[in-house]
């Protein structure tokens, strides 16, 4: 049963310290700012966070970073030229990093909703992010051996949710949010809007509510975010 929350510092209020938060968006598109800031206002921290990047500018999951929040990131792109604040942290020592290729990244949550145990990727063979790994050549190919990413919470941000928690996404702004919903326990999803069931067209319905536990409309500050 989806709750549809009053705010967005209700949809985040357990989030416990040392979580494992995975946080939605490619850049800023489809970043859920909105339940990033309360989950900085809540104050959870000891976070290991997984997402594309690893924070842009000052806001979303840079504020969260700047917090002092996050203990380790799980990421494809931690360098951009607006980067600065886990450059920062990374060069004083502050946090730790995990780089993932991004196929894999969103392969390893896609198999964490699957229950896939782990598989197979040629993706980093022969460089050092396959330090570690066990690696195993299947016709005549070499492959390196990749484990799921489960989250206890996934920070998602959608275009419109109806008051079941079905969720339907806007262009660029889809990008991870699909397989961290199915890759988490616990799924919080900001929306522009929340309309009564039966209105989305279901052929339009990308995530489906037994995969969305909370959902929080956040009216035209989504609207602007998802546009960026």
């Amino acid at each position: 049963m989806t709750l549809i929350c009053e705010g967005a510092d209700e949809a985040v209020a357990d989030v416990a310290d040392g979580s494992t938060v995975l946080v939605g968006g490619f850049g800023m598109a489809g970043m859920p700012v909105d339940l990033i800031d309360a989950l900085i206002r809540q104050g959870a921290t000891d976070l290991t966070v997984v997402s594309n990047n690893a924070g842009n500018g000052d806001t979303g999951l840079a504020a969260l970073l700047a917090a002092g929040r996050v203990r380790r990131m799980v990421c494809s792109f931690p360098r951009q030229s607006d980067s600065w604040v886990f450059d920062g942290l990374y060069r004083a020592g502050k946090i730790e990093l995990e780089v993932v290729p991004q196929g894999n990244l969103a392969e390893r949550m896609r198999a964490a909703g699957a229950g896939i145990g782990a598989f197979f990727s040629p993706t980093g063979v022969g460089t050092p992010l396959a330090e570690g790994k066990e690696v195993r050549e299947i016709d005549g190919r070499t492959y390196v051996l990749e484990h799921p990413i489960k989250g206890d919470v996934a920070l998602v941000g959608a275009h419109v949710a109806d008051r079941m928690g079905n969720l339907v996404y806007r262009k660029t702004a889809r990008n991870f949010g699909p397989v961290m919903a199915t890759a988490a326990t616990t799924t919080i999803v900001q929306v522009a809007q929340v309309v009564e069931t039966g209105t989305l067209d279901p052929e339009a319905v990308v995530t489906p509510s037994i995969y969305v536990d909370r959902v929080v409309a956040v009216g035209a500050a989504a609207r602007q975010q998802e546009a960026s």
